[in-house]
């Protein structure tokens, strides 16, 4: 029995059949409408979510399948203290899989340990979210035909986004990746995502403080939010935060096959200008979200589609 709790569970084998599986899916959905019948998906989150949640439960129920869970502690067991491990034994006797969004890291990972059935990381705190990462790469596939040789630029909260830190993960498995990493001093990437990720394997990147300074050379331009908490004082905060806004000037300097992608929500980092063009992505990413989901819980449950 399989789990998913990072991106790095799969091979580049296993993760290219995947997101194979997620464009057939794309293009032959009603080949998959019964995938999963009889089939129960366990959605256990304690925590908010919108859209990780209402994909899951999207995609299997585009299998076929059906959905249970709780989408908030408040509304489980666990607010009369029930622990993980319990939780999911119990969840083993009613579903065929999990999904687990918990605010703590290494929840899933400690779930999976005691469940008799396949467990997906959904979001751990500000540990891991595979599945958005899974999200990205078909996403960069399906658009650009490729995941090597691209320059991809990372821009916005470096130092605390998990869906930056995956992705970086994730790509670097890739030949000739080259990354831009465009954030205030205050947000920069981890030092050990620098030194231990990028720098000891030779992938190529460098730092800039102002968008405009990247926009040229890039294949990809991954936006991510700036966090006004993240500030010491509200003087750089307003200094630097009309730095990150892309909006149609911004874009103007990108080059004619650029995509823009986002893990959403944005907020205010991508002028609604922008959503007109078509190198921009993130709704497209949502709905890629769907397809590859769909794909991870036939490959976890071991369901062949002929």
């Amino acid at each position: 029995m399989q789990h998913l709790m990072s991106p790095l569970d799969l091979s580049v084998e296993e993760l290219d059949k995947l997101l194979t599986l997620a464009n057939d899916i794309e293009h032959n959905p009603k080949k998959y409408a019964h995938a999963c019948e009889g089939k129960k998906l366990a959605t256990c989150f304690y925590e908010p979510s919108t859209r990780t949640r209402l994909s899951f439960e999207s995609a299997m129920l585009s299998l076929g399948g059906s959905v249970l869970g709780f989408s908030s502690a408040d509304s489980s067991s666990a607010s009369k203290g029930e622990s993980v491990s319990d939780t999911i034994r119990v969840i083993s006797c009613y579903a065929d899989i999990c999904a687990m969004r918990h605010p703590k890291e290494g929840a899933p990972l400690v779930a999976s340990q005691r469940s008799r059935i396949p467990v997906i990381n959904a979001g751990d705190g500000g540990h891991q979210h595979p599945t958005q990462t899974l999200t990205d790469l078909l996403t960069i596939r399906s658009l650009k035909g490729r995941l090597d040789n691209l320059t991809i630029g990372l821009c916005g909260d470096l130092k605390f986004g998990r869906t930056v830190h995956s992705l970086i993960h994730a790509l670097i498995r890739y030949p000739h990746i080259r990354f831009v990493l465009i954030s205030p001093e205050e947000l920069r990437v981890p030092s050990y995502i620098r030194e231990d990720v990028l720098a000891k394997n030779n992938i190529p990147f460098r730092e800039v403080e102002r968008l405009e300074d990247a926009m040229g050379e890039l294949d990809i331009l991954y936006m991510t939010r700036v966090q006004r908490e993240r500030f010491f004082n509200e003087d750089d905060y307003v200094r630097m935060k009309d730095f990150y806004i892309l909006n149609r000037k911004k874009m103007s300097l990108a080059k004619e096959d650029m995509i823009v992608m986002h893990p959403l929500p944005r907020v205010n980092e991508i002028s609604v200008e922008v959503d007109d063009d078509p190198r921009a992505a993130y709704f497209k990413q949502a709905q890629y979200g769907v397809y590859v989901r769909m794909a991870l819980i036939l490959t976890l449950l071991e369901v062949n589609v002929c």
